[in-house]
């Protein structure tokens, strides 16, 4: 397992980060366990999750994820200090008016939430899971830094932020004096390419943010299994057929020659393997809900692609063609 410092911070995570939302979805406690057990003994210190998931599935209300990933730690005596918890805020957690969005009132409940459920008393990785127009951004950067001064954070992030946000968010922290925005998670992956390259991959370069992209495999599309002509079903199907495209058809079958060019990886190890291959990327998020698919995924450490292989990829998959 390479281990990447995490932006400009210093702080080194593996070059996979264990997602979670699947935690109490699709994968039970039992499992989810397994697959984090599995996960920490191959070498992942880096685990992502939100207070929200999953409170869209019926019968969950929210921060189940984050109670699962509390339970393992403790249960099964892991060192806090040797895994990196990255959570974030902003989803409705509750019924109240409150309840939801980045004011200080929220982020101040919402991180006790937090930190009861993961049992803990500080996360490393504190994001903002998308902008809140409602909320000055000054409020919402004062709360985090306030969290961080008094040790139940230690860094701040954002997600699905367009650049000219990230880059207001960077400029407010400078002229206050707040703790900034250290990372962000895009979604970024081979044939979703666009909307971090415009504009965002710019910023994060030249403000050295790490970048964690979440949905490394298109929802499972850049994992093969889906065919042309198939008949979307489930509604795990259904997003993966957005990317249902005849560009989207080739680029699975490079990847399918590829990987049997080298040995017979597998295709979503290709695609994760491209994400590797850009030094701008710090870890790519995996979302595995079996340990089938966990040790499929683990397939892409150490994987480096060829830079003939990186510039077929480009090209198969370039959003500038269009």
């Amino acid at each position: 397992m390479e281990y990447r410092y995490l932006g400009r911070t210093g702080l080194k995570v593996s070059e996979l980060c264990l997602g979670s939302m699947q935690f109490g979805w699709t994968a039970n406690e039992e499992e989810s366990h397994r697959i984090l057990s599995t996960a920490f003994e191959t070498g992942i210190n880096f685990i992502d999750t939100a207070d929200v998931y999953s409170r869209w599935v019926e019968g969950n209300p929210g921060g189940v994820s984050e109670t699962i990933i509390g339970n393992w730690l403790r249960n099964n005596g892991i060192p806090r200090n040797q895994v990196i918890i990255a959570t974030k805020v902003r989803s409705r957690i509750g019924e109240g008016p409150n309840d939801e969005g980045l004011s200080r009132v929220h982020i101040f409940d919402a991180v006790e939430g937090s930190l009861r459920r993961l049992k803990t008393d500080y996360i490393d990785l504190y994001q903002t899971h998308w902008f809140d127009e409602r909320t000055p951004l000054e409020e919402t950067l004062g709360a985090l830094n306030d969290l961080v001064h008094q040790g139940k954070v230690r860094m701040i992030g954002c997600s699905n932020y367009p650049a000219w946000r990230v880059t207001e968010a960077l400029w407010i922290s400078e002229y206050y004096s707040f703790k900034r925005f250290e990372t962000l998670q895009p979604h970024y992956n081979l044939v979703h390419r666009a909307e971090f390259e415009r504009e965002l991959r710019d910023v994060c370069s030249n403000y050295q943010l790490g970048v964690i992209p979440y949905s490394p495999l298109a929802a499972g599309f850049l994992t093969g299994k889906y065919r042309l002509q198939q008949v979307v079903q489930s509604d795990r199907a259904r997003g993966a057929s957005r990317h249902f495209s005849d560009r989207n058809w080739a680029v699975l079958d490079l990847l399918g020659r590829l990987g049997k060019e080298r040995g017979g990886r597998s295709t979503s190890q290709m695609a994760l393997g491209w994400l590797l291959a850009d030094p701008l990327i710090t870890s790519p998020i995996i979302g595995p809900r079996t340990l089938e698919q966990l040790a499929d995924n683990l397939g892409a450490t150490g994987l480096r692609l060829s830079e003939e292989e990186k510039k077929l990829l480009d090209e198969a998959s370039s959003w500038k063609t269009d």
